[in-house]
């Protein structure tokens, strides 16, 4: 398998064929991510969502694209001359994420969930768009929330998910590292082509850039199996399974935001 030059490249080199075999016989298909099995204990990474500092706003996403639509002051998407304006704006994204300046601040999802009676993730259910239908006008955010992104992990969890994996690993940032990229993500139709990269736990914060992917990885693990973490397309969290010692550092750490989903161990 060739690839184009990239600096990933020097420090996650592509891994050979079959380096997902045993995450198959695992957990089924990877199309989205391999989504583990507790090994033995699970946690969910929630993905940051932020509040501007004026508080939520009134005016949905979308009632303010209808409005600027309306005044001229944004244009409709278009191709090939047809209109693409259908559907809700939600103001959800997908891919890469980061803090977004000046003015605002971290919302949790427990805080959203007391201030709006939602529980953080319904029974049943797995950290989607379908969270916190309360804090939406008909399926639209309101303009002063920036709410997660789907498919990737933001920018500062995936940092601090990286050193808490590296502060538990007994090799720490010299831990040896396989990272998954689904073939979504790379906006490939070749789904037997798996792309898996080797490498360092401690140069993993470089996997986060990587300019073939708009997004962290599907599956990051330990290359002696011993946790797995996941990051689904579709979803607004990482399920990281492992060890006990994990799980609860992941739950008890004051950066990230970690829930259990008995449903979804």
């Amino acid at each position: 398998m060739s690839e184009e030059p990239n600096p990933l490249s020097d420090l996650w080199p592509l891994a050979p064929s079959g380096a997902t075999d045993w995450l198959v016989e695992l957990c089924g298909d990877g199309t989205t991510g391999f989504m583990p099995p507790a090994l033995p204990d699970a946690v969910w990474v929630l993905n940051a969502m932020y509040e501007h500092e004026r508080g939520p706003a009134e005016v949905s996403y979308h009632e303010y694209r209808q409005a600027g639509l309306a005044d001229g002051s944004i244009q409709p998407d278009t191709v090939a001359g047809i209109d693409l304006e259908v559907g809700i704006a939600t103001g959800g994204g997908l891919g890469r994420a980061e803090h977004p300046g000046p003015g605002w601040r971290r919302l949790r999802w427990a805080e959203l969930a007391r201030r709006t009676g939602d529980p953080v993730v319904p029974d049943g259910l797995l950290p989607s768009y379908r969270c916190f239908p309360s804090a939406k006008k008909e399926g639209s955010w309101p303009l002063g929330i920036v709410p997660p992104t789907e498919g990737s992990l933001d920018r500062e969890t995936w940092n601090r998910l990286v050193g808490i994996l590296a502060e538990r690993a007994p090799a720490g940032p010299d831990t040896r590292c396989l990272a998954y990229y689904n073939p979504l993500m790379l906006g490939a139709f070749d789904f037997d082509n798996l792309h898996v990269r080797a490498g360092r736990l401690g140069d993993a914060a470089a996997l986060y850039d990587n300019p073939e992917a708009p997004f962290s990885p599907s599956n990051l693990w330990a290359e002696d199996r011993s946790w797995v973490a996941c990051t689904d397309y579709d979803l607004w969290a990482t399920k990281v399974a492992g060890p006990p010692a994990l799980a609860e550092a992941l739950l008890n750490d004051p950066e990230i935001e970690a829930v259990r989903l008995p449903w979804a161990p």
